[in-house]
């Protein structure tokens, strides 16, 4: 069996794997697609199905309205409505939310072999650390870093630098997973090893094999063949 360690048998290759939240360790899209059917409802709109939004979260919430009402919308327009989107959102956070099929078990293999692990998101640490709660995975990761923690966001490495030394990692000890292009341009920038997580949000309007990642995983678990590379 493979080990974690390289040739010399000292010290472990891969120290520590950061992954992007909507997408990519979570699947946040059946909340936030409700979140959207409420504005819509409210504002007298048909709803939309999951299948039209699920692509779309991971752009955040100007690209969730605009799906919705059109990109005819005043910035006045727009704001207002992304304000109320986010305001339902926080209210129904977690209800279908969960970690995708295969990360849960990815997750406590890399806690069994002391692999550090953390999430680097744009997402609003007011959503952010209220969802990871939820969840049980707060106390589980090493690090947390939302959209508003730096003044800097992805695409820039920034962080997933403050990520990686708060997991106690050189960047070019990490792996980071994400479903969107500024998540391959930041770990790219990071000098990470970047995979790209193509069971996320990818609408058709975009080509990821431009992007540039180190790889492409269909599960959560394929993950983990990275790591086993690494150390061979």
């Amino acid at each position: 069996m493979a080990t974690l360690f390289n040739k010399n048998n000292q010290q472990p290759v891969i120290n520590g794997v950061l992954f992007d939240l909507d997408g990519t360790l979570l699947d946040t899209a059946p909340d936030m697609t409700n979140a959207l059917n409420l504005l819509l409802k409210e504002e007298g709109k048909e709803p939309l199905s999951y299948e039209a939004c699920r692509d779309f979260v991971s752009h955040g919430s100007v690209a969730m309205v605009t799906l919705g009402f059109g990109d005819q919308q005043t910035t006045t327009e727009l704001e207002h409505r992304c304000q109320r989107f986010l305001y339902l959102y926080e209210k129904n956070l977690c209800v279908d939310t969960k970690l995708f099929d295969g990360m849960d078990e990815t997750l406590r293999f890399l806690e069994e072999c002391h692999i550090q692990w953390g999430v680097v998101t744009n997402k609003p640490e007011f959503l952010t650390l209220p969802l990871l709660d939820q969840l049980n995975l707060t106390k589980r990761a090493c690090s947390i870093v939302s959209g508003d923690t730096l003044k800097q966001r992805k695409p820039s490495p920034e962080p997933l630098y403050l990520a990686a030394n708060q997991c106690g990692c050189l960047a070019t000890e990490c792996i980071y997973v994400g479903d969107a292009e500024r998540d391959i341009i930041a770990g790219n920038r990071a000098n990470m090893c970047t995979l790209l997580a193509s069971y996320g949000y990818i609408d058709e309007s975009q080509n990821p094999i431009e992007w540039g990642a180190n790889g492409v995983v269909e599960h959560p678990e394929e993950i983990l063949e990275w790591i086993w590379g690494y150390a061979d």
